[in-house]
């Protein structure tokens, strides 16, 4: 599983765990909801700051993105 990979799938993961939409994530975080659906898809690439936004509106640690699943 590439790393993008494994960052779209917990980012999805989280999202659902806070039972979130793309464009309630979206509008908390201050990006556009097709931006959220481009991660998600791996379409697109997220900055570490952008990263970083998401776990907070999410209360996650940004490291959670990151986690494989073992």
């Amino acid at each position: 599983m590439s790393l993008r990979e494994v960052v779209a799938t917990n980012l999805r993961r989280l999202r659902h765990a806070k039972s979130m939409s793309q464009e309630e994530l979206a509008d908390r975080a201050g990006i556009n909801r097709n931006y959220v659906g481009m991660l998600e898809r791996e379409q697109h690439s997220a900055t570490v700051d952008m990263l970083e936004k998401l776990a907070e509106v999410l209360e996650a640690d940004p490291v959670e993105f990151f986690r494989r699943e073992t």
